[in-house]
Protein backbone atom coordinates (compact mmCIF):
# COMPACT_ATOMS: atom_id res chain seq x y z
CA UNK A 1 0.00 0.00 0.00
CA UNK A 2 2.94 2.32 0.68
CA UNK A 3 4.01 2.08 -2.97
CA UNK A 4 0.51 2.85 -4.08
CA UNK A 5 0.35 5.73 -1.65
CA UNK A 6 3.71 7.08 -2.79
CA UNK A 7 2.73 6.88 -6.41
CA UNK A 8 -0.53 8.61 -5.67
CA UNK A 9 1.11 11.87 -4.56
CA UNK A 10 1.85 13.54 -7.91
CA UNK A 11 -1.58 12.60 -9.33
CA UNK A 12 -3.34 13.94 -6.26
CA UNK A 13 -1.85 17.34 -6.88
CA UNK A 14 -3.32 17.44 -10.36
CA UNK A 15 -6.80 16.02 -9.97
CA UNK A 16 -8.79 15.41 -6.80
CA UNK A 17 -11.05 12.92 -8.60
CA UNK A 18 -7.96 10.85 -9.47
CA UNK A 19 -7.03 10.59 -5.79
CA UNK A 20 -10.45 9.29 -4.82
CA UNK A 21 -10.51 6.74 -7.62
CA UNK A 22 -6.99 5.54 -6.79
CA UNK A 23 -7.85 4.96 -3.13
CA UNK A 24 -10.83 2.87 -4.18
CA UNK A 25 -8.60 0.69 -6.37
CA UNK A 26 -5.96 0.30 -3.65
CA UNK A 27 -8.54 -0.88 -1.13
CA UNK A 28 -10.24 -3.45 -3.32
CA UNK A 29 -7.17 -4.94 -5.07
CA UNK A 30 -5.45 -7.88 -3.31
CA UNK A 31 -1.86 -8.84 -4.05
CA UNK A 32 0.88 -6.69 -5.46
CA UNK A 33 0.67 -7.70 -9.13
CA UNK A 34 -3.07 -7.15 -9.16
CA UNK A 35 -2.80 -3.83 -7.38
CA UNK A 36 -0.09 -2.69 -9.76
CA UNK A 37 -2.27 -3.61 -12.71
CA UNK A 38 -5.22 -1.76 -11.21
CA UNK A 39 -3.00 1.21 -10.46
CA UNK A 40 -1.77 1.30 -14.07
CA UNK A 41 -5.31 1.18 -15.37
CA UNK A 42 -6.26 3.98 -12.99
CA UNK A 43 -3.50 6.22 -14.27
CA UNK A 44 -4.69 5.63 -17.82
CA UNK A 45 -8.26 6.34 -16.85
CA UNK A 46 -7.34 9.54 -15.07
CA UNK A 47 -5.15 10.76 -17.86
CA UNK A 48 -8.25 10.41 -20.01
CA UNK A 49 -10.25 12.21 -17.33
CA UNK A 50 -7.70 15.05 -17.16
CA UNK A 51 -7.76 15.30 -20.95
CA UNK A 52 -11.56 15.44 -20.90
CA UNK A 53 -11.57 18.11 -18.20
CA UNK A 54 -8.98 20.09 -20.12
CA UNK A 55 -11.06 19.81 -23.29
CA UNK A 56 -14.21 20.99 -21.50
CA UNK A 57 -12.30 23.88 -19.95
CA UNK A 58 -10.83 24.79 -23.33
CA UNK A 59 -14.26 24.67 -24.96
CA UNK A 60 -15.70 26.93 -22.26
CA UNK A 61 -12.85 29.39 -22.73
CA UNK A 62 -13.34 29.31 -26.48
CA UNK A 63 -17.07 29.89 -26.07
CA UNK A 64 -16.36 32.80 -23.74
CA UNK A 65 -13.98 34.38 -26.23
CA UNK A 66 -16.62 34.21 -28.98
CA UNK A 67 -19.03 36.41 -27.04
CA UNK A 68 -19.30 39.77 -28.74
CA UNK A 69 -18.88 41.57 -25.43
CA UNK A 70 -15.29 40.29 -25.28
CA UNK A 71 -14.39 41.65 -28.70
CA UNK A 72 -12.76 45.12 -28.85
CA UNK A 73 -15.39 46.30 -31.34
CA UNK A 74 -18.09 45.87 -28.69
CA UNK A 75 -16.16 47.00 -25.63
CA UNK A 76 -18.66 49.85 -25.24
CA UNK A 77 -21.15 47.33 -23.85
CA UNK A 78 -19.23 47.41 -20.59
CA UNK A 79 -20.02 51.13 -20.27
CA UNK A 80 -23.55 49.95 -19.48
CA UNK A 81 -22.33 47.71 -16.67
CA UNK A 82 -22.72 44.55 -18.74
CA UNK A 83 -20.38 41.56 -18.56
CA UNK A 84 -20.13 38.04 -19.94
CA UNK A 85 -22.62 36.76 -17.35
CA UNK A 86 -25.29 39.11 -16.01
CA UNK A 87 -27.78 38.91 -13.18
CA UNK A 88 -31.36 38.93 -14.45
CA UNK A 89 -33.10 39.83 -11.19
CA UNK A 90 -33.15 43.20 -9.42
CA UNK A 91 -35.20 44.01 -6.34
CA UNK A 92 -32.80 46.28 -4.51
CA UNK A 93 -30.21 43.55 -4.84
CA UNK A 94 -28.97 41.83 -7.97
CA UNK A 95 -29.43 38.09 -8.40
CA UNK A 96 -30.57 35.34 -10.70
CA UNK A 97 -30.57 31.62 -9.99
CA UNK A 98 -32.70 30.43 -12.88
CA UNK A 99 -31.92 29.32 -16.42
CA UNK A 100 -28.96 30.94 -18.11
CA UNK A 101 -29.91 32.32 -21.51
CA UNK A 102 -27.69 33.73 -24.22
CA UNK A 103 -28.62 36.87 -26.11
CA UNK A 104 -27.84 36.81 -29.84
CA UNK A 105 -27.28 39.60 -32.33
CA UNK A 106 -29.86 39.38 -35.16
CA UNK A 107 -27.41 40.92 -37.64
CA UNK A 108 -25.03 37.95 -37.47
CA UNK A 109 -26.62 35.47 -35.01
CA UNK A 110 -23.51 35.61 -32.85
CA UNK A 111 -23.80 35.47 -29.03
CA UNK A 112 -23.49 38.80 -27.22
CA UNK A 113 -23.54 37.81 -23.53
CA UNK A 114 -25.50 35.72 -21.05
CA UNK A 115 -28.20 36.46 -18.45
CA UNK A 116 -29.31 34.38 -15.45
CA UNK A 117 -33.10 34.46 -15.27
CA UNK A 118 -35.33 34.52 -12.20
CA UNK A 119 -36.59 31.48 -10.37
CA UNK A 120 -40.12 31.43 -8.98
CA UNK A 121 -38.64 31.79 -5.48
CA UNK A 122 -36.88 34.96 -6.61
CA UNK A 123 -40.12 36.21 -8.14
CA UNK A 124 -41.87 35.74 -4.78
CA UNK A 125 -39.08 37.54 -2.97
CA UNK A 126 -39.22 40.41 -5.47
CA UNK A 127 -42.98 40.89 -5.16
CA UNK A 128 -42.71 41.04 -1.38
CA UNK A 129 -39.95 43.63 -1.60
CA UNK A 130 -42.07 45.62 -4.05
CA UNK A 131 -45.01 45.67 -1.65
CA UNK A 132 -42.73 46.91 1.12
CA UNK A 133 -41.17 49.54 -1.15
CA UNK A 134 -44.61 50.81 -2.15
CA UNK A 135 -45.32 51.83 1.43
CA UNK A 136 -42.33 54.17 1.23
CA UNK A 137 -42.84 55.42 -2.32
CA UNK A 138 -46.57 56.15 -2.09
CA UNK A 139 -46.01 58.43 0.91
CA UNK A 140 -43.59 60.67 -0.98
CA UNK A 141 -45.31 63.79 -2.41
CA UNK A 142 -45.97 63.58 -6.14
CA UNK A 143 -43.65 66.51 -7.05
CA UNK A 144 -40.84 64.79 -5.15
CA UNK A 145 -41.54 61.61 -7.07
CA UNK A 146 -41.38 63.71 -10.21
CA UNK A 147 -37.91 64.88 -9.21
CA UNK A 148 -36.73 61.26 -9.13
CA UNK A 149 -38.21 60.70 -12.59
CA UNK A 150 -36.41 63.84 -13.79
CA UNK A 151 -33.13 62.36 -12.59
CA UNK A 152 -33.92 59.09 -14.38
CA UNK A 153 -34.47 61.04 -17.58
CA UNK A 154 -31.15 62.85 -17.14
CA UNK A 155 -29.35 59.57 -16.47
CA UNK A 156 -30.80 58.14 -19.68
CA UNK A 157 -29.68 61.22 -21.61
CA UNK A 158 -26.09 60.60 -20.54
CA UNK A 159 -26.25 57.03 -21.87
CA UNK A 160 -28.53 57.62 -24.84
CA UNK A 161 -26.04 56.76 -27.59
CA UNK A 162 -24.54 53.70 -25.96
CA UNK A 163 -27.96 52.43 -24.85
CA UNK A 164 -29.34 53.08 -28.33
CA UNK A 165 -26.42 51.08 -29.72
CA UNK A 166 -27.34 48.17 -27.46
CA UNK A 167 -30.94 48.26 -28.69
CA UNK A 168 -29.61 48.18 -32.24
CA UNK A 169 -27.23 45.30 -31.49
CA UNK A 170 -29.66 43.13 -29.53
CA UNK A 171 -33.01 43.91 -31.15
CA UNK A 172 -31.78 44.58 -34.69
CA UNK A 173 -33.35 47.97 -35.44
CA UNK A 174 -31.15 50.61 -37.04
CA UNK A 175 -29.05 52.84 -34.82
CA UNK A 176 -31.12 56.01 -35.25
CA UNK A 177 -34.24 54.12 -34.24
CA UNK A 178 -32.45 52.63 -31.24
CA UNK A 179 -31.40 56.09 -30.05
CA UNK A 180 -34.86 57.42 -30.88
CA UNK A 181 -36.41 54.76 -28.70
CA UNK A 182 -34.34 55.82 -25.70
CA UNK A 183 -35.33 59.40 -26.49
CA UNK A 184 -38.96 58.36 -26.15
CA UNK A 185 -38.28 57.23 -22.57
CA UNK A 186 -36.54 60.56 -21.91
CA UNK A 187 -39.46 62.49 -23.41
CA UNK A 188 -42.00 60.65 -21.28
CA UNK A 189 -39.88 61.37 -18.20
CA UNK A 190 -40.05 65.07 -19.06
CA UNK A 191 -43.81 64.83 -19.50
CA UNK A 192 -44.21 62.92 -16.24
CA UNK A 193 -42.21 65.51 -14.30
CA UNK A 194 -44.68 68.21 -15.30
CA UNK A 195 -47.62 65.93 -14.67
CA UNK A 196 -46.40 65.25 -11.13
CA UNK A 197 -47.32 68.84 -10.24
CA UNK A 198 -50.66 68.78 -12.03
CA UNK A 199 -52.45 65.69 -10.70
CA UNK A 200 -55.59 67.27 -9.38
CA UNK A 201 -59.32 66.93 -9.18
CA UNK A 202 -62.32 69.22 -8.94
CA UNK A 203 -63.97 70.37 -5.73
CA UNK A 204 -67.67 69.78 -6.24
CA UNK A 205 -70.65 71.21 -4.34
CA UNK A 206 -72.54 68.92 -2.00
CA UNK A 207 -76.27 69.09 -1.36
CA UNK A 208 -75.57 68.69 2.36
CA UNK A 209 -74.66 71.79 4.36
CA UNK A 210 -71.05 71.98 5.56
CA UNK A 211 -69.86 69.35 3.11
CA UNK A 212 -67.66 69.43 0.02
CA UNK A 213 -66.90 66.75 -2.56
CA UNK A 214 -63.19 66.48 -3.40
CA UNK A 215 -62.02 64.27 -6.24
CA UNK A 216 -58.64 62.64 -5.55
CA UNK A 217 -56.42 60.26 -7.46
CA UNK A 218 -54.66 57.49 -5.58
CA UNK A 219 -51.93 55.05 -6.75
CA UNK A 220 -53.06 51.54 -7.64
CA UNK A 221 -50.00 49.96 -6.02
CA UNK A 222 -47.86 47.45 -7.93
CA UNK A 223 -47.77 47.73 -11.71
CA UNK A 224 -46.51 44.69 -13.62
CA UNK A 225 -44.99 45.65 -16.97
CA UNK A 226 -44.50 42.97 -19.63
CA UNK A 227 -42.80 44.32 -22.75
CA UNK A 228 -42.05 43.01 -26.23
CA UNK A 229 -38.78 42.64 -28.14
CA UNK A 230 -39.44 45.31 -30.74
CA UNK A 231 -39.36 48.27 -28.32
CA UNK A 232 -37.29 46.95 -25.41
CA UNK A 233 -36.74 50.42 -23.89
CA UNK A 234 -39.57 52.74 -24.93
CA UNK A 235 -42.54 50.63 -23.86
CA UNK A 236 -41.12 50.17 -20.39
CA UNK A 237 -40.39 53.89 -20.27
CA UNK A 238 -43.96 54.87 -21.16
CA UNK A 239 -45.28 52.74 -18.34
CA UNK A 240 -42.53 53.32 -15.79
CA UNK A 241 -42.32 57.13 -15.82
CA UNK A 242 -46.09 57.63 -15.49
CA UNK A 243 -46.50 54.84 -12.93
CA UNK A 244 -43.78 56.33 -10.73
CA UNK A 245 -45.17 59.85 -10.50
CA UNK A 246 -48.58 58.35 -9.72
CA UNK A 247 -47.08 56.64 -6.66
CA UNK A 248 -46.85 53.11 -8.03
CA UNK A 249 -43.97 50.65 -7.93
CA UNK A 250 -43.00 48.65 -11.02
CA UNK A 251 -42.12 45.04 -11.76
CA UNK A 252 -40.65 44.65 -15.25
CA UNK A 253 -40.43 41.48 -17.31
CA UNK A 254 -38.80 42.27 -20.62
CA UNK A 255 -38.74 40.03 -23.67
CA UNK A 256 -36.60 36.88 -23.24
CA UNK A 257 -34.72 37.75 -26.43
CA UNK A 258 -33.65 41.25 -25.29
CA UNK A 259 -32.53 40.60 -21.71
CA UNK A 260 -29.35 42.68 -21.92
CA UNK A 261 -31.36 45.79 -22.68
CA UNK A 262 -33.58 45.10 -19.66
CA UNK A 263 -30.52 44.71 -17.45
CA UNK A 264 -28.82 47.85 -18.79
CA UNK A 265 -31.90 50.05 -18.35
CA UNK A 266 -32.52 48.71 -14.86
CA UNK A 267 -28.93 49.48 -13.88
CA UNK A 268 -29.43 53.12 -14.90
CA UNK A 269 -32.71 53.44 -13.01
CA UNK A 270 -31.40 51.56 -9.96
CA UNK A 271 -28.43 53.91 -9.65
CA UNK A 272 -30.76 56.92 -9.44
CA UNK A 273 -32.86 55.28 -6.73
CA UNK A 274 -29.82 54.26 -4.73
CA UNK A 275 -28.28 57.74 -4.98
CA UNK A 276 -31.47 59.10 -3.42
CA UNK A 277 -31.48 56.52 -0.62
CA UNK A 278 -34.68 54.99 -1.91
CA UNK A 279 -35.53 51.28 -2.01
CA UNK A 280 -34.21 49.86 -5.25
CA UNK A 281 -37.21 47.54 -5.34
CA UNK A 282 -39.36 50.50 -6.44
CA UNK A 283 -38.26 49.58 -9.97
CA UNK A 284 -37.73 45.82 -9.90
CA UNK A 285 -36.93 43.46 -12.76
CA UNK A 286 -37.30 39.72 -13.23
CA UNK A 287 -35.98 38.32 -16.50
CA UNK A 288 -37.79 35.17 -17.47
CA UNK A 289 -40.13 33.43 -19.82
CA UNK A 290 -43.79 32.50 -19.81
CA UNK A 291 -43.60 31.25 -16.22
CA UNK A 292 -42.88 34.74 -14.90
CA UNK A 293 -45.46 36.36 -17.17
CA UNK A 294 -48.11 33.87 -16.09
CA UNK A 295 -47.29 34.40 -12.43
CA UNK A 296 -47.63 38.16 -12.81
CA UNK A 297 -50.98 37.77 -14.57
CA UNK A 298 -52.37 35.47 -11.87
CA UNK A 299 -50.89 37.30 -8.89
CA UNK A 300 -53.49 39.27 -6.93
CA UNK A 301 -50.67 41.35 -5.46
CA UNK A 302 -50.03 42.80 -8.91
CA UNK A 303 -52.64 45.54 -9.06
CA UNK A 304 -52.28 46.38 -12.76
CA UNK A 305 -50.76 44.30 -15.54
CA UNK A 306 -49.55 46.25 -18.55
CA UNK A 307 -48.85 43.91 -21.47
CA UNK A 308 -47.41 44.78 -24.86
CA UNK A 309 -47.11 42.02 -27.43
CA UNK A 310 -49.03 39.76 -29.76
CA UNK A 311 -52.80 39.54 -29.80
CA UNK A 312 -52.58 35.81 -29.13
CA UNK A 313 -50.60 36.17 -25.90
CA UNK A 314 -52.48 39.33 -24.94
CA UNK A 315 -55.73 37.39 -24.98
CA UNK A 316 -54.28 34.84 -22.56
CA UNK A 317 -52.98 37.58 -20.26
CA UNK A 318 -56.36 39.30 -20.28
CA UNK A 319 -58.17 36.09 -19.34
CA UNK A 320 -55.78 35.30 -16.50
CA UNK A 321 -56.08 38.81 -15.08
CA UNK A 322 -59.85 38.84 -15.50
CA UNK A 323 -60.17 35.56 -13.59
CA UNK A 324 -59.09 37.45 -10.49
CA UNK A 325 -61.02 40.61 -11.46
CA UNK A 326 -57.73 42.42 -11.88
CA UNK A 327 -56.87 45.39 -14.07
CA UNK A 328 -55.00 45.12 -17.33
CA UNK A 329 -53.66 47.51 -19.94
CA UNK A 330 -53.10 45.87 -23.32
CA UNK A 331 -51.20 47.21 -26.33
CA UNK A 332 -51.44 44.50 -28.95
CA UNK A 333 -51.03 44.16 -32.69
CA UNK A 334 -52.18 46.23 -35.62
CA UNK A 335 -53.03 45.89 -39.29
CA UNK A 336 -52.54 49.44 -40.35
CA UNK A 337 -53.48 50.97 -43.67
CA UNK A 338 -52.53 53.97 -45.78
CA UNK A 339 -55.39 55.14 -47.99
CA UNK A 340 -54.29 57.20 -50.99
CA UNK A 341 -56.90 59.10 -52.99
CA UNK A 342 -56.48 60.37 -56.54
CA UNK A 343 -55.81 63.96 -55.38
CA UNK A 344 -52.97 63.04 -53.00
CA UNK A 345 -49.49 64.56 -53.13
CA UNK A 346 -47.47 61.57 -54.27
CA UNK A 347 -44.23 63.24 -53.23
CA UNK A 348 -45.45 62.77 -49.64
CA UNK A 349 -47.10 59.42 -50.23
CA UNK A 350 -44.03 57.55 -51.44
CA UNK A 351 -41.58 58.33 -48.58
CA UNK A 352 -44.40 57.91 -46.08
CA UNK A 353 -45.30 54.47 -47.38
CA UNK A 354 -41.66 53.37 -47.48
CA UNK A 355 -40.80 54.39 -43.92
CA UNK A 356 -44.12 53.15 -42.52
CA UNK A 357 -43.71 49.70 -44.08
CA UNK A 358 -39.93 49.21 -44.08
CA UNK A 359 -38.95 50.95 -40.82
CA UNK A 360 -37.86 48.54 -38.07
CA UNK A 361 -38.01 45.86 -40.78
CA UNK A 362 -41.79 45.74 -40.46
CA UNK A 363 -41.65 44.86 -36.76
CA UNK A 364 -43.71 47.70 -35.31
CA UNK A 365 -47.31 47.47 -34.15
CA UNK A 366 -47.84 50.64 -36.23
CA UNK A 367 -46.17 49.22 -39.36
CA UNK A 368 -48.19 49.81 -42.52
CA UNK A 369 -49.22 46.42 -43.90
CA UNK A 370 -51.95 47.53 -46.33
CA UNK A 371 -51.47 50.24 -48.95
CA UNK A 372 -54.86 51.12 -50.47
CA UNK A 373 -54.58 53.01 -53.74
CA UNK A 374 -57.25 54.59 -55.87
CA UNK A 375 -57.45 52.81 -59.21
CA UNK A 376 -56.40 55.90 -61.18
CA UNK A 377 -53.02 56.16 -59.44
CA UNK A 378 -52.44 52.52 -58.49
CA UNK A 379 -49.82 51.63 -61.09
CA UNK A 380 -47.74 54.78 -60.81
CA UNK A 381 -47.61 54.61 -57.01
CA UNK A 382 -46.64 50.92 -57.04
CA UNK A 383 -43.86 51.69 -59.51
CA UNK A 384 -42.52 54.59 -57.44
CA UNK A 385 -42.71 52.76 -54.12
CA UNK A 386 -41.01 49.67 -55.60
CA UNK A 387 -38.23 51.86 -56.98
CA UNK A 388 -37.78 53.45 -53.55
CA UNK A 389 -37.67 50.00 -51.92
CA UNK A 390 -34.72 49.06 -54.10
CA UNK A 391 -32.84 52.15 -52.92
CA UNK A 392 -33.20 51.31 -49.22
CA UNK A 393 -29.72 50.86 -47.76
CA UNK A 394 -29.52 47.44 -46.09
CA UNK A 395 -26.72 46.59 -43.69
CA UNK A 396 -25.50 46.35 -40.12
CA UNK A 397 -28.06 48.12 -37.94
CA UNK A 398 -25.41 50.01 -35.93
CA UNK A 399 -23.91 51.48 -39.13
CA UNK A 400 -25.13 55.08 -39.20
CA UNK A 401 -25.90 54.86 -42.95
CA UNK A 402 -28.09 51.77 -42.72
CA UNK A 403 -31.84 52.24 -43.24
CA UNK A 404 -32.98 48.64 -42.89
CA UNK A 405 -31.68 45.88 -40.63
CA UNK A 406 -32.49 42.24 -39.92
CA UNK A 407 -35.51 40.52 -38.52
CA UNK A 408 -35.19 39.77 -34.83
CA UNK A 409 -35.12 35.96 -34.96
CA UNK A 410 -34.78 33.04 -37.34
CA UNK A 411 -38.40 32.18 -36.54
CA UNK A 412 -39.42 35.55 -37.99
CA UNK A 413 -37.62 34.65 -41.23
CA UNK A 414 -39.70 31.47 -41.42
CA UNK A 415 -42.88 33.49 -40.86
CA UNK A 416 -41.84 35.84 -43.66
CA UNK A 417 -41.40 32.99 -46.13
CA UNK A 418 -44.66 31.34 -45.07
CA UNK A 419 -46.61 34.58 -45.51
CA UNK A 420 -45.23 35.12 -49.02
CA UNK A 421 -46.17 31.59 -50.00
CA UNK A 422 -49.69 32.06 -48.65
CA UNK A 423 -50.05 35.35 -50.49
CA UNK A 424 -49.07 33.69 -53.78
CA UNK A 425 -51.55 30.89 -53.19
CA UNK A 426 -54.29 33.46 -52.56
CA UNK A 427 -53.67 35.30 -55.86
CA UNK A 428 -50.91 37.74 -54.97
CA UNK A 429 -47.99 38.77 -57.17
CA UNK A 430 -44.59 39.67 -55.72
CA UNK A 431 -43.57 42.98 -57.30
CA UNK A 432 -40.50 43.59 -55.21
CA UNK A 433 -38.44 41.46 -52.79
CA UNK A 434 -39.70 38.12 -51.58
CA UNK A 435 -36.42 36.41 -50.77
CA UNK A 436 -34.11 35.71 -47.84
CA UNK A 437 -30.86 37.59 -48.32
CA UNK A 438 -27.61 35.67 -48.76
CA UNK A 439 -25.66 37.15 -45.87
CA UNK A 440 -25.14 36.39 -42.16
CA UNK A 441 -28.02 37.23 -39.87
CA UNK A 442 -31.79 37.29 -40.27
CA UNK A 443 -32.02 39.49 -43.35
CA UNK A 444 -34.94 39.36 -45.77
CA UNK A 445 -35.86 41.59 -48.68
CA UNK A 446 -38.59 44.17 -48.03
CA UNK A 447 -41.49 42.95 -50.10
CA UNK A 448 -44.42 44.40 -52.05
CA UNK A 449 -47.32 42.17 -53.12
CA UNK A 450 -50.17 43.24 -55.40
CA UNK A 451 -53.28 41.58 -56.79
CA UNK A 452 -54.79 40.28 -53.54
CA UNK A 453 -58.44 40.66 -52.64
CA UNK A 454 -59.11 43.08 -49.80
CA UNK A 455 -60.52 40.23 -47.72
CA UNK A 456 -57.86 37.63 -48.50
CA UNK A 457 -56.97 35.74 -45.30
CA UNK A 458 -53.31 36.78 -45.46
CA UNK A 459 -54.30 40.45 -45.78
CA UNK A 460 -56.31 40.15 -42.58
CA UNK A 461 -53.36 38.52 -40.77
CA UNK A 462 -50.81 40.57 -38.92
CA UNK A 463 -47.49 39.13 -40.00
CA UNK A 464 -44.72 40.91 -38.10
CA UNK A 465 -42.42 41.17 -41.12
CA UNK A 466 -41.75 43.71 -43.93
CA UNK A 467 -44.48 42.70 -46.37
CA UNK A 468 -46.73 45.37 -47.88
CA UNK A 469 -50.03 44.32 -49.49
CA UNK A 470 -51.23 46.78 -52.13
CA UNK A 471 -54.99 46.95 -52.69
CA UNK A 472 -56.84 48.80 -55.45
CA UNK A 473 -60.11 50.61 -54.61
CA UNK A 474 -62.47 52.75 -56.65
CA UNK A 475 -64.74 54.54 -54.21
CA UNK A 476 -64.38 56.34 -50.90
CA UNK A 477 -66.90 54.02 -49.27
CA UNK A 478 -64.92 51.01 -50.41
CA UNK A 479 -61.66 52.30 -48.95
CA UNK A 480 -63.10 53.16 -45.55
CA UNK A 481 -64.98 49.85 -45.34
CA UNK A 482 -61.86 47.85 -46.21
CA UNK A 483 -59.86 49.75 -43.62
CA UNK A 484 -62.30 48.88 -40.85
CA UNK A 485 -63.02 45.25 -41.76
CA UNK A 486 -59.88 43.78 -40.13
CA UNK A 487 -60.01 42.65 -36.51
CA UNK A 488 -56.89 44.60 -35.61
CA UNK A 489 -57.09 48.34 -35.12
CA UNK A 490 -54.42 50.81 -34.00
CA UNK A 491 -53.69 53.33 -36.77
CA UNK A 492 -54.44 54.40 -40.32
CA UNK A 493 -53.52 57.26 -42.63
CA UNK A 494 -55.33 59.14 -45.38
CA UNK A 495 -53.66 61.09 -48.17
CA UNK A 496 -56.03 63.57 -49.77
CA UNK A 497 -56.60 67.30 -50.26
CA UNK A 498 -60.34 66.92 -49.67
CA UNK A 499 -61.08 68.07 -46.12
CA UNK A 500 -64.42 66.31 -46.17
CA UNK A 501 -62.62 63.00 -46.52
CA UNK A 502 -60.25 64.00 -43.74
CA UNK A 503 -63.08 64.45 -41.27
CA UNK A 504 -64.80 61.28 -42.43
CA UNK A 505 -61.48 59.57 -41.80
CA UNK A 506 -61.60 60.51 -38.15
CA UNK A 507 -63.90 57.52 -37.73
CA UNK A 508 -61.19 55.07 -38.79
CA UNK A 509 -59.81 54.56 -35.30
CA UNK A 510 -61.03 51.76 -33.03
CA UNK A 511 -60.02 52.25 -29.37
CA UNK A 512 -62.94 52.03 -26.96
CA UNK A 513 -63.05 54.15 -23.81
CA UNK A 514 -66.10 53.59 -21.66
CA UNK A 515 -69.22 54.34 -23.70
CA UNK A 516 -67.50 56.25 -26.50
CA UNK A 517 -65.00 55.55 -29.22
CA UNK A 518 -61.87 57.66 -29.01
CA UNK A 519 -59.86 58.79 -32.00
CA UNK A 520 -56.73 60.93 -32.16
CA UNK A 521 -55.87 62.41 -35.53
CA UNK A 522 -52.82 64.28 -36.76
CA UNK A 523 -53.20 66.57 -39.75
CA UNK A 524 -50.12 67.37 -41.81
CA UNK A 525 -50.88 70.62 -43.59
CA UNK A 526 -47.30 71.14 -44.75
CA UNK A 527 -45.25 69.86 -47.66
CA UNK A 528 -42.71 68.17 -45.38
CA UNK A 529 -42.63 64.84 -43.59
CA UNK A 530 -40.60 65.15 -40.37
CA UNK A 531 -40.28 62.10 -38.12
CA UNK A 532 -40.50 61.99 -34.33
CA UNK A 533 -37.56 61.68 -31.90
CA UNK A 534 -35.25 63.27 -34.47
CA UNK A 535 -35.16 60.12 -36.63
CA UNK A 536 -33.87 60.57 -40.18
CA UNK A 537 -34.87 58.04 -42.85
CA UNK A 538 -33.62 59.30 -46.16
Amino acid sequence: MSEGGAARGPITGECHEAQVELVEHAVYCTGYPTMQRCFTLTIVRHWALRKKLFTISYQQSAAMSTLLINQPKYAWLKELGLSEDNDGVYNGNWGGKGEVITSYCPANNEPIARVRQATMAEYEETVQKLRDAWKVWADIPAPKRGEIVRQIGDALRKKIKVLGSLVSLEMGKIYVEGVGEVQEYVDVCDYAVGLSRMIGGPVLPSERPGHALIEMWNPVGLVGIITAFNFPVAVYGWNNAIALICGNVCLWKGAPTTPLTSVAVTKIVAEVLEQNNLPGAICSMTCGGADIGTAMSKDERVDLVSFTGSTHVGKMVAMLVQERFGRNLLELGGNNAIIVFEDADLNLVVPSAVFASVGTAGQRCTTTRRLMLHGSIHDVVVERVAKAYKQVRIGDPWDRNTMYGPLHTKQAVDQYLAAIEQAKQQGGTVVCGGKVMDRPGNYVEPTIITGLAHDAPIVHTETFVPILYVLKFQTEEEAFAWNNEVKQGLSSSIFTKDMGRVFLGFGLFDPLDGQQEYGLSTINYSKDLPLAQGIKFE
